[in-house]
C-alpha cells in the first residue's frame, strides 16, 4: 500500500516535532561515545597489555554482544513498565562501562569495560519512544531525522574523535562517553508528555519474528558486522598503508561523509515519497562496491576517499530507513520488542564484525578484511534479489 500520499502532506504537530528532536538528541549524545572510539579504538589496544589482534577485535566489538542480549528483554520490559525508566538504567549502565575502560590498562579491562557499556541497551526503547509519540503518517519521516541524526553524529565523532585521542589520550574517550550519558539522562525531562503503550496481557514475543520482520533484522545485523569489521581495518590501513598520521584521518572521515550527502539525502526522500523496496539493493550495491574498492584498490589516497564516499552514502541510508520499515511493520502493543529483536541484530553484528575483523587482520593486511565484507554483501545482495516480498516496507 503506497502511503505517500498523507506522509508528504500531513504535517508533525508541534508535541511530535519536540518528542524526535529531544530523542534524537538523547541518541545522537550516547551513540557519539560509541562513533567517537571507532577510528582510535583498534590502535590503542593493540597498545595494551596481553593484546592480540583477537582480543584487539574483541574490544572494538565486545559493546554489540551484551547490547545484542538485551535489547529484546529491556524493549519487551519498556512496554510493560515504560520507556523512561528503562532508558535511564540503560545509560547509567553505559556511563558505569565507559568509566570502567577509562580506569583500565589492559585489554582485558577495556573487554570488560565495552561488554558493560553494551549492556544499555535501550536503542530499540529510544526508536519505539519516538513511535509512541507520532502519528503513522509522519512515521518514517520520524525516523529519518532520528537516524540523520545518529548520521551527523557519526559525522562528527570521526572528526572529533582522533583529535581529541591525539590531544588527551583514548582513555579521556571513555570518560567523555560517561559524562555524555549523563547528559542524555538530563535531556529526558524536556520530553513533552507521551502516551505509555498499552500493556500487553502476555509476554509473548512470537509477532515480533514474523517473517516481514526477521528479513529486516537479517538486514541490519549484515550491516552493522560490515560496518564494524570495516572500522577494524581502516584505522591500519590509513595509518600504516597510506602513511596518513592518527591526527589527519578526520580529514578523510569528514570530507567523505559530507559528500555521501548528495548520496543519502535523495535516497531518503524518494524512499518516503515511494516506499520502494530496490532502493535497499541499490544501498547494498554501493557498499558492495566500496568494498571492493578498498580491497583491490586501497594502495592510495584517491581510491580509498571515493570508496569511503561511496559507502558512507549506502551505509547512511540503511541506518535511517531500515528502523523506519520496521517500525511501521511491527504491531502497536509490541513494537519495543520488535525493535528490541531489531536492536540485537544490529548489535550481534557489530560484535560478529569485531571478531571477524580481528581474525582476518591477524596477518596485518587489512584488505583482507575487506574481502570478508565483499562477500557478506554480496550474500545480502542474493537475499534481497532472492527473498523479496510483494508487500512494501516502507
Amino acid at each position: 500500500m503506497d502511503t505517500a500520499g498523507p506522509a508528504t502532506s500531513v504535517a508533525m504537530r508541534p508535541a511530535e516535532r519536540r518528542s524526535v528532536t529531544v530523542v534524537a538528541l538523547i541518541a545522537m549524545i550516547r551513540m557519539f561515545g560509541l562513533f567517537a572510539l571507532l577510528p582510535v579504538l583498534s590502535l590503542y589496544a593493540a597498545e595494551l597489555e596481553h593484546a592480540t589482534p583477537l582480543l584487539i577485535g574483541l574490544a572494538v566489538g565486545a559493546y554489540g554482544l551484551t547490547q545484542a542480549g538485551l535489547q529484546i528483554p529491556l524493549g519487551s520490559l519498556s512496554d510493560r513498565i515504560g520507556r523512561i525508566p528503562v532508558i535511564l538504567l540503560g545509560l547509567a549502565l553505559f556511563a558505569a562501562g565507559s568509566v570502567l575502560a577509562a580506569l583500565s590498562d589492559s585489554i582485558h579491562g577495556v573487554i570488560a569495560g565495552r561488554f558493560l557499556q553494551g549492556a544499555g541497551a535501550i536503542s530499540a526503547t529510544l526508536t519505539a519512544l519516538i513511535t509512541d509519540a507520532t502519528r503513522e503518517d509522519v512515521r518514517t519521516r520520524s525516523m529519518a531525522i532520528f537516524g540523520i541524526g545518529i548520521g551527523l553524529s557519526f559525522m562528527i565523532a570521526m572528526v572529533a574523535g582522533p583529535l581529541i585521542a591525539a590531544q588527551f589520550g583514548v582513555q579521556s574517550l571513555f570518560w567523555m562517553a560517561a559524562g555524555l550519558a549523563v547528559l542524555a539522562g538530563l535531556l529526558l525531562g524536556l520530553l513533552p508528555e507521551i502516551p505509555r503503550p498499552r500493556r500487553r496481557e502476555t509476554w509473548s514475543l512470537t509477532p515480533a519474528f514474523r517473517g516481514d520482520l526477521i528479513r529486516i533484522d537479517f538486514y541490519v545485523f549484515l550491516l552493522h558486522t560490515i560496518m564494524t569489521a570495516t572500522f577494524v581495518a581502516l584505522p591500519f590501513l590509513l595509518s600504516v598503508r597510506l602513511e596518513i598520521a592518527l591526527t589527519d584521518h578526520w580529514k578523510m572521515y569528514i570530507g567523505a561523509l559530507l559528500l555521501s550527502l548528495a548520496i543519502t539525502v535523495p535516497m531518503i526522500l524518494k524512499d518516503e515519497h515511494k516506499g520502494r523496496r530496490e532502493l535497499i539493493g541499490i544501498a547494498v550495491i554501493l557498499i558492495l562496491g566500496a568494498q571492493l574498492a578498498l580491497t583491490f584498490l586501497g594502495f592510495s589516497v584517491i581510491p580509498v576517499f571515493i570508496a569511503l564516499v561511496v559507502y558512507f552514502g549506502g551505509f547512511n541510508f540503511l541506518e535511517a530507513g531500515l528502523p523506519a520499515r520496521l517500525s511501521v511493520l511491527a504491531d502497536d502493543e509490541l513494537r519495543g520488542a520488535s525493535l528490541g529483536v531489531f536492536s540485537s541484530a544490529q548489535f550481534l553484528g557489530a560484535f560478529s564484525g569485531g571478531l571477524i575483523g580481528g581474525r582476518f587482520l591477524h596477518e596485518g593486511r587489512p584488505s583482507d578484511v575487506f574481502f570478508v565484507c565483499v562477500l557478506l554483501a554480496a550474500i545480502w545482495l542474493a537475499v534481497q534479489g532472492f527473498g523479496g516480498t510483494r508487500r512494501q516496507t516502507a
